[in-house]
This record gives structure tokens, sequence and C-alpha cells, in this order.
């Protein structure tokens, strides 16, 4: 039974490799279209397809509508839906990376406990005031320092004389982000008291805030992340064998690790910054997209972009619809779908993920 597996798994690998990555791309570049129109679409005020593009094209073509159509699709929906769209690619990547960094098919920069670290830099930017003088850029800074500490943590307490232990890893990223968020809740105990139920809801994942000035950072983030990790494709298809492996290949181990560790902690970081912290997205979706199109990060990553923008902007439409007219906090949903994934990753661990045997 368990040859079976890994020969089916090893034949969905190559039929996923043997698919035109254009092909593939142009299938999740619709699928993003249509899942972005749905979500401008969708809402108290309900909007057609053609009246969505109708604003849209407005804009572009600069004869802006000026109706109430127009600005819930312009200043209300559309940042919504593209900052959703920006944050499940930039989790998609970093989770991407970070399995292929510590070599582990369950890590993930929420199970690390990189998110919960970057949530504490959050939340003492909202409460405590502190980086106050950088303005907009004050919590993007305050979630990415949070992120950086928390990945160096991780790895630090994990390491052992032999390099970093997978299981340990894991343990060890439970158990910090347990440890992270135990000082993000004595932080809200101890801020200002009316902050507290936003910082609250944030902490769970929304989009409810999001508008065009969010915007920019989140987007240069992943950009520079994307050109950065697609032109060490080859060298991240080398680390997945093993740090031995691919210093043999001439690859710079410590270096490549290094570079990634800022990568991973960067999208992280900011994405926490503009959404809160949501889970399971970075280990859900790479997992789905592995399986479409192989295992080369060369075809994982583009597809992974445009597959994790989807995954989020459909999320996201469920939370907004599934308890309206109230909005439930994305991570709710993204936990109904990841914990029940996760167990199935768990009891097939050695199967879905070639780099954990």
């Amino acid at each position: 039974m368990q040859l079976a597996r890994a020969v089916g798994l090893g034949w969905a690998r190559r039929a996923g490799e043997r698919v035109p990555l254009g092909l593939v791309l142009g299938a999740c570049g619709v699928l993003l279209v249509v899942t972005m129109t749905l979500g401008v679409g969708v809402g108290p005020v309900a909007l057609s397809p053609a009246q969505v593009w109708h604003v849209i094209a407005g804009q572009i073509t600069g004869r802006p509508d000026d109706t109430v159509t127009g600005t819930i699709v312009w200043q209300i929906r559309v940042p919504r839906v593209l900052l959703a769209a920006l944050v499940g690619a930039a989790l998609t990547t970093a989770g991407a990376v970070v399995q292929v960094l510590v070599r582990n098919a369950l890590a993930d920069p929420f199970l690390l406990g990189v998110s919960s670290g970057a949530s504490v830099g959050a939340t003492a930017v909202l409460l405590l005031g502190t980086f106050a003088s950088l303005g907009v850029w004050a919590i993007s800074a305050g979630s990415i320092l949070g992120a950086l500490a928390a990945m160096a943590a991780v790895f630090a307490v994990s390491r052992s004389g032999h390099g970093l232990a997978p299981t340990q890893l894991i343990l060890c990223g439970v158990v910090l982000s347990a440890l992270f968020e135990s000082v993000t809740s004595f932080l809200i105990f101890r801020g200002n008291p009316q902050a507290t139920q936003s910082v609250l809801f944030w902490l769970l994942g929304s989009f409810g805030l999001a508008s065009w000035d969010q915007l920019p950072i989140p987007a240069l983030a992943l950009a520079a992340a994307m050109i950065y990790l697609m032109a060490q494709g080859g060298t991240l298809n080398a680390l997945a064998m093993g740090g031995e492996p691919a210093a043999s290949m001439g690859v710079d181990v410590r270096r490549l690790r290094r570079n990634l560790f800022l990568v991973t902690s960067l999208m992280a970081g900011v994405a926490v910054a503009v959404s809160g912290v949501i889970g399971f997205v970075g280990l859900v979706v790479p997992h789905i997209v592995r399986l479409m199109v192989g295992s080369d990060h060369r075809r994982v990553l583009p597809a992974g972009v445009l597959f994790g923008a989807s995954f989020m902007v459909l999320g996201d439409l469920l939370a907004r619809t599934i308890v309206a007219p109230q909005e439930m906090p994305i991570g709710v949903i993204t936990a109904f779908i990841g914990a029940p994934t996760l167990i199935v990753l768990i009891r097939r661990r050695p199967y879905l993920y070639g780099a954990t045997q």
C-alpha cells in the first residue's frame, strides 16, 4: 500500500510537470479574474460583472464613475479584493519557501510562530505607539521586526549539533508561537482599552479596513521577493534535496538559507501588518499547487502566486457573506479549511513532500 501511494504521488508529480506552464498560469489567471470579479460584485449591494468592469474600465481610461456604484466598486471593494489577493500570494509564497528552507512539509509561517511574532510587533505599534515616527510604515516595520525575531528564535532553539531537526523545529515553532501569542495578549491587556476590540478582530485576520494606501507596501514586498525567488528557482530545487546535496552542486547553502530567512520574514511580516494573522494558507495552498504543477519551484512559485491570490479572495468572500450582514474574521475560514488538511498531511506526510523523507 505504501509503495502504491509513493508510486501514485510520483506519477502525479510527473504528470503535473508535463502540463505546459503557460497553460497552468493561464487557467490560474482566469480563476483569479473570476474570483476577483465575484469579490467585487458580491455584497450588500449586488453588482453584475458588467457593472464591475464598467467602473474599472472607466477608472483606467480616465473617465471615473462618480455614482454610488462607482464609489462602492473603486473606493471600497476593489482595494479590499486586491489586498486579499496580495496577502494570499505572499503567504503562499512564504509557505512554499519555508517548507524548502526547513525541509518539512508541515512548515509554514503560521506553524513556525513567524506570524505570531509579527503580530507581537504590530500589536506593539497599534497599542503602545512603537515606531510612531515612521507614520504609515510603522505597523509594517513592527511586523517585519517581529517576524525576523520570531524566526531567529525558532531556528536558534531547534538547532541541534547536526543542523535543523525537522520534527524538533515544528515542535519549537508551536511552543514559541504560544509564547508570542501570550506576549500579544499581555500587550492587549496593558494597552489602550478602547483599541482592544479592533486589535482582537485584527488578530483573527480581516481585510475590512483595506484602502488604496495599504496596497503599495505588500505589492512591492511581493514583487521584490518573487524577482529574487524566481532567479533562485534552480537552487531552491537543490536545497529541497538537502543541504549536503545542494552544496555538492555548488550552492552556497548558508548564504541561500540566510536570504530565504529574510525573504520569508519580509513577506510574513508585511502580510500580518495589513491583514492580521491568517493561518494555514501557507501550509495548504503550496501542496495543492505542487499536485497541479509538480515540485519544480520554477513552476510552483508563479502558479502559487495566482492560485494563492484566488484562494484568499474566495476566503474573504466567504467571510463577508456567511454571516452577513456581519463579517467573520477570515482566519476562521482558513482554519476551517486548513485544520482538516493539516490532519491529512500529518497522516500522509511521507507521500506529500519528498523532502520530509
